[in-house]
């Protein structure tokens, strides 16, 4: 098995969440981020001894056929989105995520700065948000999160069982796929909710943080929802990374989801019951007062695929990396009109 990014490693204080989208000739300079990231954290988090600053870096199914040829991920493909009879999961636009987090925000701060600084041109960074860690690891809605995150820190421990990939996929052993979508909360709505109330909506009980007995369950709330029982007993589970984010300013209170898997059909399957509903629920109650505003899909490869990339797809090799000249003139134009330049294009849909 490959060595795995720090996704078993417990939540941090502080994170700070990139989504970049590539540029048309941005290939060349995104390889050379990839390559010295490792090299960037090292020596940031030294010069900030106990901030345990990590970096988790995904890859878009569109941007991984721009950088990379041989094998891809076996299960890699562009987020799919939901459009639910009342409630909507959007599909939106992310070549490259970077999830920093740390002890501290400053050490995610500067990474932050020099993972922009070195995108500069090749990449446009299209969301940007700060998690912090809310009390007792509760979110904006004042429930404690990822109670159920399957433990350990070892990638034969339930949490890597159910994040790293396997056996299955030879070439990316150790890697795991993450689905992240923003959610914005409606905190007035559901701060107007009795408490017993939003225990309801939940599944849980909000100081305490007990899970309601089956039978007081109501089947709509987001706990019900989310569980996904194989016809065996056998629950199938994800390894979560939520953060709350916020802006006084701009009014926007809520919750970056980010979840981790295997395989990404289980994350998917607990979408499409929160915003398609199921048997016994028309949808996730929860999403009467969570909007989801984005949605990506990304391959997180073990850390040793970038100590030695894959050489980019043979296309590539026409292209002209940003900001840099040719060091040889072009091809002359054929008979036919043709300059002989290859160009790559990626379409996106939100």
């Amino acid at each position: 098995m490959g060595q795995p990014q720090p996704i078993l490693e417990p939540l941090t204080p502080a994170a700070h969440f990139l989504v970049a989208t590539i540029e048309p000739g941005g290939e060349a300079a995104v390889r050379d981020l990839l390559a010295e990231l490792a090299g960037l954290r090292r020596a940031i988090g030294f010069r900030l001894p106990g901030a345990g600053l990590g970096c988790i870096t995904g890859i878009g199914s569109a941007a991984w056929d721009r950088l990379f040829g041989g094998p891809r991920p076996a299960e890699l493909h562009d987020f799919p989105g939901y459009d639910g009879p009342l409630h909507q999961a959007p599909a939106t636009p992310g070549d490259l995520l970077f999830h920093i987090r740390a002890q501290a925000h400053d050490a995610c701060f500067e990474l932050a700065m020099a993972i922009g600084d070195r995108l500069a041109g090749a990449a446009t960074i299209v969301d940007e948000t700060v998690g912090f860690r809310y009390f007792e690891q509760r979110d904006l809605l004042g429930f404690v999160d990822g109670t159920e995150n399957p433990e350990g820190a070892l990638p034969d421990s339930p949490a890597g069982a159910a994040a790293l990939v396997g056996a299955g996929d030879p070439d990316f052993t150790g890697g795991s796929y993450v689905i992240v979508q923003k959610y914005l909360h409606d905190l007035p709505a559901w701060r107007a909710l009795p408490v017993q109330e939003q225990e309801r909506v939940i599944g849980r009980t909000k100081l305490e943080d007990f899970e309601f007995a089956e039978a007081d369950k109501p089947a709509d709330s987001h706990i019900a929802v989310n569980q996904v029982i194989e016809p065996d007993g056998t629950e199938r589970e994800i390894l979560r990374a939520n953060m709350p984010f916020g802006s006084i300013r701009d009014g926007e209170f809520g919750t970056y989801f980010v979840g981790y898997s295997a395989t990404p059909r289980t994350t998917e399957i607990m979408l499409e019951r929160m915003f398609l509903g199921t048997g016994e629920a028309t949808h996730d109650r929860i999403l009467d007062f969570s909007t989801a505003v984005t949605g990506t899909l990304f391959f997180v490869p073990p850390q040793d695929f970038f100590d030695d990339l894959p050489a980019p797809p043979v296309a590539d090799t026409a292209a002209e990396p940003v900001g840099k000249a040719a060091a040889q003139p072009g091809p002359a134009p054929s008979a036919d009109g043709s300059l002989g330049i290859g160009t790559l294009k990626r379409s996106s849909t939100v």
